[in-house]
């Protein structure tokens, strides 16, 4: 499977259709008149875009719409395979601006990262109903498809900012500072910009073990990088071998600051569980057992002990 950071390549100069965002279609769409067929492409949204112009080509509408290693076919009709064309992807991903505006269209990348089981063919509805109406479809929550592409972003939005907040990083003997994320959705497309300007001086990498692959950070550029095993792998934790030798240190000071600046009296579990999901506490070095049993500073006097003052 092919994986981007953006769902095209973008175009240098705009384009008549981009002028036109959020308008009235200027042309008929074309009416889907032959027997539905059986779509098959290899699981990039390149490769949805193109299976999108050829639904239109062919005036045959989807039955289904599988990626390649997932295809159940029936018993009588064979699916049609679509090759990827990176032209038709983006000519398909900026005619779409006839049609919507950039948050519609965007929303549409967002439903296909959020990786569910009719993802295709939801994204073929709303763009299919958004050509045939000829107006911004965004707001029509009278609509199941739009309700339901409205509700995925907003997920994918709470599981990026989720993300970008807690991932934490360690540093490696090289000098690369590594993460391992799990997320719900697919969502390292969305944080490598937040990433890459907000850590531009280091070399990183994040690694998706859901989905076997991640961002790698060059100190010039952020590139996705995939992970081929033969053999399922239970744990993808850095060996300690190849951590910082201050790496330890680091988790500990982490752990002493969090544990200083704890107020017990104001404790609230309830909220903190709203505000940080217990799903979320793998990624972070305070929520890990203590190697060292936690003492409060004893610095402060007992109250009436305080030398008085020129003593």
């Amino acid at each position: 499977m092919s994986r981007s950071l953006t769902p095209t390549r973008r175009s240098t100069s705009s384009t008549p259709a981009a002028a036109g965002a959020g308008g009235a279609a200027r042309s008929n769409v074309t009416a889907l008149t032959n027997p539905p067929l059986d779509y098959v492409y290899d699981g990039s949204f390149e490769g949805l875009l193109s299976v999108l112009f050829a639904i239109y080509d062919r005036k045959a509408a989807p039955n289904t719409i599988q990626p390649l290693g997932t295809v159940q076919g029936g018993l009588f009709a064979q699916p049609v395979e679509i090759d990827t064309d990176e032209a038709t992807a983006t000519r398909v991903w900026e005619g779409l601006l006839r049609h919507m505006d950039q948050e519609a269209r965007t929303r549409l990348f967002h439903t296909f990262l959020s990786e569910q089981p009719d993802r295709e063919l939801l994204i073929f509805r709303y763009a299919d109903l958004a050509m045939r109406t000829g107006r911004d479809i965004s707001d029509n929550y009278t609509d199941e498809n739009v309700r339901r592409v409205a509700h995925i972003a907003q997920q994918m939005y709470r599981e990026k900012h989720r993300m970008e907040a807690f991932v934490r990083f360690e540093k490696t003997s090289d000098e690369l500072f590594h993460a391992t994320i799990d997320p719900d959705f697919d969502v390292l497309p969305l944080i490598a910009p937040h990433f890459t300007k907000r850590y531009a001086d280091q070399r990183w990498l994040i690694f998706d073990k859901r989905r076997r692959y991640g961002l790698y950070y060059d100190l010039t550029r952020t590139d996705v990088v995939e992970f081929e095993t033969n053999t399922a792998q239970r744990n993808t934790d850095i060996s300690a071998t190849v951590l910082d030798e201050r790496e330890p240190l680091f988790k500990l000071l982490w752990q002493s600051y969090f544990d200083h600046v704890n107020i017990p009296e104001r404790k609230n579990m309830k909220l903190h569980r709203r505000h940080m999901p217990l799903r979320y506490w793998r990624y972070l070095s305070e929520k890990q057992p203590r190697e060292q049993r936690f003492e409060p500073i004893k610095n402060k006097r007992p109250p009436g002990s305080q030398p008085a003052l020129g003593q």
